[in-house]
């Protein structure tokens, strides 16, 4: 049957393909935005002469979506497949710029924040120059992997902030050393202090200050650091413990008093009252937390605080040291941007270290070493010492223990780290050895009067 002669009632299959193969193959612009204007169906076109009153309705619009005057596109809700409507393709263009906007600004603030902490670092050119000099004098590394980094508190009266400590004579001492070892492993470190009044065997070296170069001679440690510099001070630890020095970081005053306040301060437990106007300090006896200000006269003092000698104010130093570490490590400032930065400002405007870490990438991988080493297994200690027997406000180092000290991190081995019995007194630590000897430790193991970070001031 037939609707007019020579027309099928149904489409032949073939035909219908051929055409959608080609309706596949024209341009977008020449369909229709609807499905009828994709050029319809035989079927749709037998509804329009079929005068059925239903459907012939609806086909007869759906065949006007030919006209590009008034386009309707196909509900997608309606089972359509015409394009998405345009207000949604605004919305997501908007969201992309918007996200794309957010994260250019978050890398650029990012990329300023890095350059800034990274211009703040000085480079001690001065002090690799002179050391490459002595290269063929300077002990070989046993152990590549572990890193021994020289610490170095400088009293220096220059520089913003640090004038109020005294009047600028050009010069400056070590106020403190610390050679930190961090094993190969970095599964602990150990900071051993060096004391200033240590007598030394101080090596030739070239002057800071009017040219020329000083003779080898024995004096005390800190004159080393103030006739040569920095490169003077590592020559001569090297000489003093055969440990290849790696690296080294300096500070001032004022680094140490912003990373204090960085951190909103370090407790400490007093047990009596302090009133040290060298010192700059003035404090109740008990447990407080100290700003920067304070916690710079309560590593300095040595008048107003146990017996005025230089031992007690290192073993404070070493306390408050400790700690920092661990107000650092429990208050996640490490982890959290907001905290890390004002650390990070601090530190580096007054840090003067060597080419080998004076990037914040390389600072932070120092960082990152130190963040993953369990307080209790950062430990502090003095050189084994005594005083000297030519003059008793003077120190000289105590054998075999303090070469038994020097050859265990020289070769990267392990040391115990004890605390001193409190009734002990002052000589009970003074040949670094501990007093409970008697406890346990692993075998062939050394052990030295200390603490370590855990135990905080307070202890």
């Amino acid at each position: 049957m037939t609707d007019r002669a020579g027309t099928p009632a149904e489409p032949d299959p073939e035909p219908e393909r051929q055409r959608e193969r080609e309706r596949e193959q024209e341009p977008p612009t020449e369909r229709g935005p609807g499905p009828a204007g994709s050029g319809g169906s035989a079927d749709s076109g037998d509804s329009g002469d079929s005068g059925d009153s239903g459907d012939s309705g609806d086909s007869g619009d759906s065949g006007g979506g030919d006209s590009p005057d008034s386009p309707e596109p196909a509900d997608p809700a309606d089972g359509g497949s015409g394009a998405p409507a345009k207000p949604r393709r605004h919305w997501l263009r908007w969201t992309a710029l918007g996200v794309s906007v957010v994260l250019l600004g978050a890398a650029g603030t990012g990329w300023w924040f890095y350059r800034k902490l990274d211009d703040n670092i000085t480079t001690d050119t001065t002090a690799a120059d002179e050391l490459r000099r002595y290269e063929k004098e300077r002990p070989a590394a046993v152990v590549s992997s572990a890193r021994n980094i020289l610490l170095i508190g400088s009293d220096t009266r220059s520089g913003e902030g640090n004038r109020e400590y005294g009047r600028d004579k050009g010069t400056q001492r070590s106020d403190t050393v610390i050679l930190l070892h961090l094993s190969a492993d970095e599964s602990g470190a150990t900071a051993v202090s060096i004391p200033r009044d240590l007598m030394v065997t101080i090596p030739s070296c070239a002057r800071t200050e009017g040219g020329g170069r000083t003779r080898e001679q024995q004096a005390q440690f800190n004159w080393s650091f103030e006739w040569g510099g920095t490169a003077c001070t590592i020559r001569t630890v090297e000489k003093l413990t055969g440990i290849r020095v790696d690296h080294h970081m300096v500070i001032d005053f004022r680094g140490f008093k912003k990373m204090v306040d960085a951190v909103d301060g370090v407790e400490v437990c007093l047990k009596e009252p302090v009133n040290d106007s060298d010192a700059k300090l003035k404090l109740p006896a008990g447990r407080q937390t100290l700003d920067g200000e304070q916690a710079l006269g309560f590593v300095r003092a040595r008048k107003s605080l146990g017996n005025g000698s230089d031992t007690e104010r290192m073993d404070r130093q070493q306390m408050f040291l400790g700690a920092l570490v661990n107000k650092v490590q429990s208050d996640g400032v490490l982890l959290n941007p907001a905290k890390l930065y004002p650390v990070l400002d601090a530190a580096t405007k007054s840090l003067t270290t060597d080419p080998g870490l004076d990037s914040l990438r390389d600072l932070y991988d120092l960082a990152r070493t130190m963040r993953a080493i369990p307080t209790e297994k950062v430990q502090f200690l003095t050189v084994p010492r005594r005083p000297y027997a030519y003059n008793a406000n003077r120190d000289e180092l105590v054998q075999p223990a303090a070469s038994e000290l020097f050859r265990q991190l020289r070769e990267d081995r392990p040391v115990v780290v004890r605390k001193a019995e409190p009734d002990g007194g002052a000589d009970a630590s003074s040949d670094g050895k501990p007093d409970d000897a008697d406890t346990p430790v692993p075998s062939g193991t050394p052990t030295f009067t200390g603490r370590n970070a855990a135990e905080g001031v307070c202890a």
